[in-house]
C-alpha cells in the first residue's frame, strides 16, 4: 500500500513538471539537468546548481550525490513554485536552505537519508499553499528519511505544511484531471491513489523523548491537521502515536551538579551560616590548625576568604547565631575545645569559654538545636573516658545540663522531631543507635529506645518528604540504610552499597530531595528521591576524594553544594536546573 501511495505521489509530481510543454529550453540549463519551458529535472548531480532558466518554476532532484542542502541553495531561483528531493543521499539540511523562495508552494523531501535538520532550515517559507481548481492543497513532506527527531520550532510560522487535503466533493474530478494530464505527458500510472492522506512525516524512526516534546505541544495548539506519526523509541512509547501524546507525558526537567571550583586545601567539615544579609561557610582544617571562613561576594558572585580562627587538630567548627551574635564551637582532639565570639567592633573572633576537658575528651560531632525557643548544642564524644554532653545558652555563656551515653564512644548526634516531640539519636561504635526524647518536665533527654539490628552505624541524618520522616544511616563497613518512621518505629526500606563511607547526607533543593553518599574508595554518589519507587535512586557521581561533610548553600538565587575532602581538594558544585526539551 505504501509503495502504491509513493507511486501516485511521484506520478502527480511528474505530471506537474512535464505537462506544461514538451519543448525544452536549453539556455543556461545545468549540464546535469534536463529542462523544459518551466520545469527542470536533475539526476545524479554532485551539487546543487546555482542557476536555471528564468522561466523554471518546478525543480526536482533525483538520485543525486550531494551530502547536504547548504545555506541559500536557491537564492538565485526565486520563481520556484515546486521543489522536490527524492531518492538522494544527503543527510542534512542547513539553516536558511530555502531562503529567497517567496513563491514556493510545494516542498517534497522524501526517501532521502536525512538525519539532521537545522532549526532554521525552513526560515523564510511562510506558507506552502496552492489554490487550483478550487482545491486547497497544502503540500509538504519529510517522509521516509532517517529522522529520529526534529529541531524545536522547525515549523514555526508554517502551520499549513502538514497535510494534503482534497475535499470529498472535488476528489473524483481531481483524479480525472490527473489522469488526463498524465496521459498527455505519456506517463504510465495505474490507479492513482486518493491523495487525502499523504503522511508528511511517515517512514521515520522517531525517538519520542524530550527533544520531541515541542512537536507534541505544537500539534496540540496548531490549526493544521496532522496525520498519525508513530514513535519508534523509547520502549515505553513504541508504536504510540505522537498525535496521541500529551506534554504531560514527558518529564523533561532535570538537574545537575556541575563543578564550579576546587579549593586548594583539605578539610574535615564544612558548615554554612547566614549573618545579617551575608552568607558564609566555615571549614575545619586539622592539618593547618584553622577554622577558615569564606564569604559570598555579591558583586563578583563567588566565595572569597574572610577570616581564620587558629586552633589545634580541629575536627569541627560549628557556627551558632543568637540574636545577631555569632558564636563558634571549635572542637579539637588535643588542647581542649573552645567557644569563640565574633567581636564586631574589633572585627575578629575572641575566645570566651573553654569546654570541660574532663567531659569532652575526643569530640567527633557537634549538633546545634532549639527547644521551646532556647538554644542548645550537643557534643558527641568518641573516647571511652568522655561523655556526650548537652550544653545550654544562659544569656552569657553555655553550661552543661546533661551528660548521657557515657563510655559508649559516640560518633554522631542528630536532633529531630518525631511525632512533634524533640528527640536525639546518638550513633556509637559500641552499640546500636540510641533514641532519646526530651522531657519538658525534667528539661532533659530521656532514653526511649534504640534502632534494632543496626550495628556499626557511624552517623544518622534525617529528612522529610512531605510529612513522612526518613533516616539515612551511614556505615563504613557494610551497607548503609534508608529507614522510614511508621508511627511507632523505624522500618528499613532500602539498602545502599557503601563500603568506605563516612557521610550519607540528605538535603533538598527546591522540589528535589537528594542524599549524597561519600566514599574513601570510590566516586561519591548523589541519589535523588523517586516518589514513584519511594526510594533514593542513583543520580550522579562526583569526583571528590575521601569526603567527610557536605553543606548546601543557597545564595543570590543559586544553590551550591560544598564538599569537604580529607585527602584532596575541597569542591564547590553548583546545582543547575535543565530543561531537556529546550
Amino acid at each position: 500500500m505504501m509503495g502504491l501511495k509513493r507511486t501516485a505521489l511521484l506520478c502527480l509530481l511528474c505530471a506537474l513538471m512535464l505537462v506544461h510543454g514538451s519543448r525544452r529550453k536549453h539556455a543556461r540549463c545545468p549540464g546535469s539537468c534536463t529542462c523544459s519551458k518551466e520545469n527542470a529535472l536533475c539526476t545524479e548531480t554532485g551539487s546543487i546548481p546555482r542557476s536555471f532558466p528564468p522561466d523554471v518554476i518546478s525543480l526536482s532532484f533525483v538520485k543525486s550525490g550531494f551530502t547536504e542542502i547548504p545555506k541559500e541553495s536557491f537564492i538565485h531561483t526565486p520563481a520556484l513554485h515546486l521543489l522536490l528531493f527524492t531518492a538522494n543521499i544527503f543527510d542534512s539540511i542547513n539553516e536558511d536552505a530555502f531562503l529567497g523562495l517567496p513563491h514556493l508552494e510545494y516542498l517534497f523531501i522524501e526517501n532521502n537519508q536525512i538525519k539532521w535538520i537545522s532549526p532554521f532550515a525552513f526560515r523564510g517559507l511562510k506558507t506552502l499553499i496552492h489554490l487550483s481548481e478550487k482545491l486547497a492543497l497544502k503540500l509538504s513532506s519529510l517522509a521516509n528519511n532517517n529522522l529520529e527527531t526534529l529541531p524545536k520550532d522547525l515549523f514555526r510560522g508554517m502551520e499549513a505544511l502538514t497535510k494534503v487535503y482534497v475535499p470529498k466533493h472535488h476528489h473524483s474530478r481531481f483524479i480525472v484531471f490527473l489522469k488526463v494530464r498524465l496521459a498527455r505527458a505519456r506517463i504510465s500510472c495505474v490507479n492513482p491513489l486518493p491523495l487525502s492522506h499523504i503522511r508528511d512525516l511517515r517512514g521515520n524512526l522517531f525517538v519520542c523523548d524530550c527533544k520531541l516534546k515541542w512537536l507534541v505541544e505544537w500539534i496540540s495548539h496548531t490549526n493544521a491537521t496532522v496525520d498519525q506519526i508513530p514513535c519508534d523509541r523509547p520502549s515505553g512509547f513504541h508504536d504510540r502515536k505522537i498525535n496521541e501524546l500529551a506534554p504531560e507525558d514527558f518529564d523533561c526537567i532535570t538537574t545537575d551538579f556541575s563543578l564550579l571550583k576546587s579549593l586548594e586545601f583539605q578539610s574535615i567539615s564544612v558548615e554554612a551560616f547566614t549573618l545579617g544579609l551575608d552568607q558564609f561557610v566555615v571549614f575545619a582544617q586539622p592539618f593547618l590548625g584553622h577554622c577558615s571562613f569564606m564569604e559570598w561576594d555579591h558583586v563578583q558572585m563567588e566565595f572569597r576568604n574572610f577570616d581564620n580562627i587558629t586552633s589545634t587538630s580541629t575536627v569541627l567548627c560549628k557556627p551558632l547565631v543568637i540574636e545577631s551574635q555569632l558564636f563558634m564551637v571549635v572542637a579539637q582532639l588535643f588542647g581542649g575545645s573552645h567557644i569563640f565570639k565574633r567581636d564586631v567592633s574589633a572585627n575578629k573572633f575572641i575566645r570566651i569559654q573553654d569546654i570541660d576537658i574532663l567531659k569532652i575528651r575526643k569530640p567527633n560531632d557537634v549538633e546545634i538545636f532549639q527547644v521551646d525557643g532556647e538554644f542548645f548544642f550537643i557534643i558527641a564524644d568518641s573516647s571511652k573516658a568522655g561523655s556526650t554532653t548537652v550544653y545550654k545558652w544562659n544569656g552569657i555563656g553555655f553550661y552543661s545540663i546533661q551528660s548521657l551515653h557515657s563510655w559508649h564512644r559516640d560518633t554522631d548526634a542528630e536532633y529531630l522531631e518525631i511525632s512533634g516531640k524533640p528527640h536525639l539519636i546518638l550513633s556509637s561504635s559500641s552499640q546500636r543507635p540510641v533514641i532519646y526524647q526530651w522531657s519538658r518536665g525534667d528539661k532533659q533527654f530521656q532514653r526511649r529506645s534504640d534502632i534494632p539490628e543496626m550495628e556499626d552505624v557511624y552517623a544518622v541524618k534525617h529528612f522529610r518528604v512531605r510529612d513522612t520522616l526518613y533516616l539515612c544511616l551511614t556505615r563504613f563497613i557494610g551497607d548503609s540504610k534508608l529507614m522510614r518512621w511508621d508511627g511507632a518505629m523505624f522500618q528499613e526500606i532500602q539498602t545502599v552499597a557503601s563500603r568506605g563511607s563516612m557521610v550519607f547526607q540528605p538535603f533538598s533543593v527546591g522540589l528535589w530531595q537528594y542524599a549524597v553518599l561519600g566514599s574513601d574508595y570510590a566516586f561519591t554518589r548523589v541519589y535523588r528521591w523517586d516518589d514513584r519507587k519511594q526510594q533514593m535512586v542513583p543520580f550522579q557521581e562526583l569526583n571528590i576524594q575521601a569526603p567527610r561533610a557536605f553543606a548546601l548553600v543557597p545564595v543570590d538565587g543559586r544553590d551550591f553544594l560544598i564538599g569537604s575532602s580529607f585527602k584532596g581538594q575541597t569542591r564547590i558544585y553548583e546545582h543547575l536546573v535543565l530543561d531537556l526539551s529546550s
